[in-house]
């Protein structure tokens, strides 16, 4: 008897753990219904509902397809129709994730007054994200990403989800800035200023809340002090901004120094800047000792130096042109030498005769005409009595003009110890 009551206890321990596991492998759906009837409709979605938490995508969908397709009025149409979009991006995959952003267009189609078509938009955005690769390759997903989180500010400006898409806009506007200071590091190191200060001034006017953007701000005060006197009232700019915006930054005591070099004022440190960069200090997120490692591995963008607070940017980054592509000439003031004026009375075409003249016409005129007469040559002019040309005066102005732009294409450094050999003379033979 004891040895079956042993048995009987450890079965049972069995079978507890059993549906413990169980349990735990069950995930829990968003977006359930608590309304607890026993109506036809409400069946058919809890079987739904209950086979999305089990991983029964296909029957969960066709459960939720029949609900729509024979109960057309029931109350729980819209949240069967967001049941099909959650069940395909619980699926994942690319697939199931075009179709979840399908599904969920869709749904913010069909009700957009609805609280959830918030939620529907901030998946659409995750969806990009999840897709989201590192700075150095394919950002197609990260300017999607970008869109969709904007789209919900326009359309729910007040809803409980904008402060988590504002969130997740910091951490792709990280990965998108990363991927510009990468491209702008490489101008930097190979010499091409303008183009590296093209870069740079897009980061720092696009991307503020950049972890690096202080860096930015720095390279491009250097790359405008090497292209020339001409460029320094922008370099004097960023290394001022940087001083202002960025008080707590490395980079602080070298741009002083350098705004103190170019007799340039050195502005104080915004407060607001520094409670901003603390915060920043404050809540950085911690990695473990094999973050490192494990990023080589992963084709997911590491977001854990973005920013925690600000607002990110809410337009499109624009291109720009760089310093070293001349400006037409009429593109600076906006005066074209292009007129017109209206033609009233007589014109030229009515009183002045017809040019086109037959051919005729032209070979009896030229065999009319006299012979052309010998051109008389110019009178010499002697060495002594040649005037020489005036030379512009220099000045500010004329140095400004003679001035060129910078251009990104470096010399080639000249080869050192080399010396170019002369072919010897052939010798003659003493035959």
């Amino acid at each position: 008897m004891i040895v079956k009551s042993k048995i009987c206890v450890l079965m049972l321990t069995v079978a507890v753990a059993m549906t413990s596991l169980t349990g735990c492998r069950k995930k829990k759906y968003e977006n359930p219904i608590g309304k607890d009837t026993q109506q036809p409709d409400k069946v058919l979605f809890d079987k739904a509902i209950g086979d999305i938490e089990r991983g029964r995508y296909e029957v969960a969908r066709l459960t939720l397809n029949t609900l729509i397709n024979t109960y057309d009025t029931s109350e729980y149409l819209a949240k069967a129709k967001l049941a099909i979009a959650d069940s395909w991006m619980r699926e994942s995959g690319s697939h199931g994730l075009a179709q979840a952003e399908a599904e969920y267009k869709d749904f913010i189609l069909f009700y957009p007054t609805m609280e959830e078509s918030a939620e529907a938009q901030e998946k659409v955005c995750t969806i990009h994200l999840r897709q989201m690769e590192k700075p150095d390759r394919d950002n197609k997903h990260a300017y999607r990403a970008e869109e969709e989180c904007r789209q919900l500010f326009v359309q729910w400006p007040n809803s409980k989800f904008a402060p988590r898409v504002q969130n997740l806009l910091r951490k792709i506007q990280e990965v998108e800035a990363e991927g510009e200071m990468r491209t702008a590091r490489f101008y930097v190191n190979k010499g091409s200023n303008p183009a590296a200060a093209n870069r740079l001034q897009g980061i720092a006017d696009q991307f503020p809340l950049y972890s690096a953007a202080d860096e930015a701000l720095y390279l491009l005060g250097g790359s405008y002090d090497k292209m020339g006197t001409r460029f320094k009232p922008q370099s004097v700019k960023s290394y001022q901004r940087l001083v202002k915006d960025y008080p707590l930054s490395s980079y602080v005591d070298p741009a002083k120094k350098r705004l103190r070099d170019m007799e340039a004022e050195v502005p104080e440190a915004d407060p607001v800047a520094v409670a901003r960069m603390k915060y920043e200090q404050e809540n950085k997120t911690k990695t473990g000792m094999m973050h490192d490692f494990w990023s080589i591995f992963s084709k997911s963008p590491d977001m854990t130096m973005a920013a925690k607070s600000g607002a990110p940017a809410m337009t499109n980054a624009r291109p720009s042109i760089p310093v070293s592509v001349p400006v037409p000439a009429g593109a600076a003031g906006g005066v074209s030498d292009v007129g017109g004026t209206v033609l009233t009375g007589a014109s030229a075409l009515d009183t002045k005769p017809d040019a086109r003249q037959s051919v005729e016409n032209q070979a009896a005129a030229a065999a009319a005409a006299p012979p052309p007469a010998e051109a008389a040559k110019p009178e010499e002019v002697k060495p002594e009595e040649a005037k020489p040309e005036a030379t512009p005066a220099a000045g500010p102005l004329n140095n400004a003009a003679q001035q060129s732009l910078p251009s990104n294409r470096q010399p080639a450094p000249a080869a050192k110890g080399k010396k170019v050999k002369t072919p010897k003379p052939p010798k003659s033979s003493d035959k």
